[in-house]
């Protein structure tokens, strides 16, 4: 009986060793240890040291500036004749024209824009300093020595904008007294016109009190 049983487990054995059951057990070993021990797995980003950053380049500002010109300025050409010159230089300054044109067009129409939304604004000088309407003047007239010529003294008192306190002035006036009829001591009103001499700016109009 064992030598019965002997060829029926030789031939088993044989049946289940075949060449390309050897070769399947061997690659399920191999993957099983590649997956339980990932320790001797070598990548190439592990074995690759960490770039160190190279640290950027200090410039002063005066370099960065020039550096900016440079790479802005034009290629070089080769030498030009003064005729291409002048028409480079007038191209130029048509250019910078048409600019300026376009600015000053743009700045208009804002301040129009702005003139319109805001209301009227009064006049800061006093009405009589308008076009057309002559400045009058009330004083007392210091002398009359010269004929057809009267000196009118115009005091003026106001208030000091920031401290308040009264200031009082004068100012002499030559003016042109055709008849004659004022005198020293008169008070009078005189009225601005045309240069009649090379002081005179002022004429008589009205005596309003004659003197005591």
């Amino acid at each position: 009986m064992a030598d019965e049983e002997t060829p029926e487990k030789t031939e088993e054995t044989t049946a289940e060793e075949t060449p390309e059951t050897v070769v399947d057990e061997v690659e399920t070993a191999a993957s099983e240890e590649g997956a339980g021990d990932t320790s001797t797995v070598d990548t190439p980003e592990a074995e690759a040291p960490a770039a160190a950053a190279e640290p950027e380049e200090v410039l002063a500002p005066k370099e960065r500036r020039a550096r900016k010109r440079a790479a802005k300025a034009p290629a070089a050409s080769g030498p030009k004749t003064a005729e291409e010159r002048n028409a480079e230089r007038l191209a130029a300054r048509a250019h910078k024209a048409k600019l300026r044109r376009n600015y000053r067009e743009r700045a208009k129409t804002k301040a129009a824009a702005a003139r319109k939304d805001q209301p009227t604004p009064e006049p800061d000088v006093a009405p009589e300093h308008g076009p057309g309407r002559a400045k009058v003047r009330q004083g007392v007239v210091v002398s009359d020595k010269a004929d057809k010529t009267i000196i009118v003294r115009v005091d003026v008192t106001r208030r000091h904008r920031r401290y308040g306190k009264i200031l009082r002035t004068s100012t002499k006036l030559h003016a042109h007294d055709e008849r004659n009829d004022a005198g020293t001591g008169d008070t009078v009103r005189v009225v601005e016109c045309r240069p009649m001499s090379r002081t005179k700016r002022w004429r008589l109009t009205d005596v309003l009190e004659k003197a005591k």
